[in-house]
């Protein structure tokens, strides 16, 4: 099988597929198929962010190959492999097991791409690619333990309805957790979001919810969950890592790296989206969350990062991995200004201002920085 490479210059081999999707070259502009994958894949507007819970039609979307149309009357969930009793459960099973609900925030791991520098070619993410919903499911421990997982159990394996090609690999989209992590119950089999059922971008009828881990781990139209005595290595296990150039293995990418958002203030530029507000108080608001410690404090700046003030940082709730709004109150002057905010969490954990650069382009949590003119009095 051939595909192509984004320039439409020569195809891509099939003893080409380890190596990670390219760098543009100095100058290159975003490609018609990136473009295309904008398209398909929107984030979330950045004043949504003024909503505790995402709306599903303003949530982020990543959608590796089609949106599979799914029967619900006919679909099930089958749990095999290195299990003693295995299962085929469908909706109406599902649904009639003890559900719990988790408020989550959810972050596609490219977030940021387009903002490096050089940029790596996908989808041309800048920093809208987040939601923050509450989902509701059954803890997959216990259709695992319900399923007899066997002691010498290794990996579970999660495989969804979507196929595709990507570098020359045709495949159903596939991710997996350690046992481990798979027995957390707080790891959901998810069939609503924000007490709805899923939408079909969204999954609809099951998809996995893995909180405060980036998106990709989050398997949408589930349906097998298959347990290995050995660890999974599929195609998506090796793309998404952190690296720097194609020939290392690379990092496993897992929980969200702590990032804050600012709520663009005042009115936009309809072209540029650069922000106008005129002098006196202006509030300064956003959101901030993190995968790994809980965020501890949030600090915004009004000059590009050379002095920094602390904001108000609401209470969690009781929702961990969830976003937390902040405020902070700016005294606007006229002229130029660059805001910024970053986060810091419980073990020191400091967003960065600059982007620690990666050949995929993920996990780039630099501060968020938005130009704001302040108009003459």
């Amino acid at each position: 099988m051939r595909t192509w490479d984004g320039r439409y210059s020569q195809p891509v081999r099939l003893d080409e597929i380890s190596t990670p999707s390219r760098v543009a070259d100095a100058g290159e502009g975003v490609s018609q198929p990136e473009l295309g994958l904008a398209a398909r894949n929107h984030g979330m507007p950045l004043e949504a962010m003024r909503y505790d819970l995402t709306p599903p039609g303003l949530h982020y979307l990543l959608i590796h190959y089609d949106i599979p149309f799914v029967d619900a009357d006919a679909w099930s969930l089958r749990i095999d492999g290195l299990v003693d009793r295995p299962l085929t459960i469908d909706l109406a099973a599902l649904k009639a097991m003890p559900a719990t609900t988790v408020r989550s925030t959810m972050e596609c791991a490219g977030n940021g791409r387009a903002r490096l520098e050089p940029r790596p070619v996908s989808q041309p993410w800048l920093v809208e690619a987040v939601g923050t919903a509450e989902w509701t499911g059954v803890p997959l421990r216990d259709v695992l333990l319900a399923a007899g997982v066997r002691p010498d159990a290794v990996d579970v394996v999660f495989t969804g309805a979507d196929h595709g090609v990507e570098r020359g690999v045709e495949q159903d989209y596939q991710r997996k957790l350690t046992l481990a992590e798979a027995l957390d119950p707080e790891v959901l089999l998810a069939y609503e979001m924000n007490g709805a059922p899923l939408a079909p971008q969204h999954g609809f009828p099951l998809r996995l919810l893995v909180p405060g881990w980036y998106g990709m781990t989050n398997v949408k139209w589930l349906r097998r969950v298959e347990v290995l005595d050995h660890e999974f290595t599929g195609f998506q296990q090796k793309a998404y890592v952190v690296r720097q150039s194609s020939d290392e293995a690379g990092v496993p990418i897992t929980r969200i790296a702590p990032r804050a958002l600012v709520i663009p203030p005042g009115f936009p530029d309809f072209m540029t989206r650069g922000r106008v507000v005129r002098p006196g108080p202006v509030l300064l608001e956003g959101r901030a969350w993190s995968g790994r410690a809980p965020v501890a404090r949030v600090e915004v700046s009004v000059d590009g990062g050379a002095t920094w003030a602390a904001a108000t940082l609401a209470d969690d709730g009781g929702h961990r991995w969830a976003w937390r709004r902040w405020s902070h109150s700016w005294l606007a002057t006229p002229g130029e200004h660059l805001v910024t905010a970053r986060a810091t969490t419980t073990d020191g954990e400091v967003q960065p201002v600059d982007a620690p650069w990666n050949r995929g382009g993920f996990v780039n949590n630099a501060a968020h920085q938005i130009p704001v003119t302040c108009l003459e009095d």
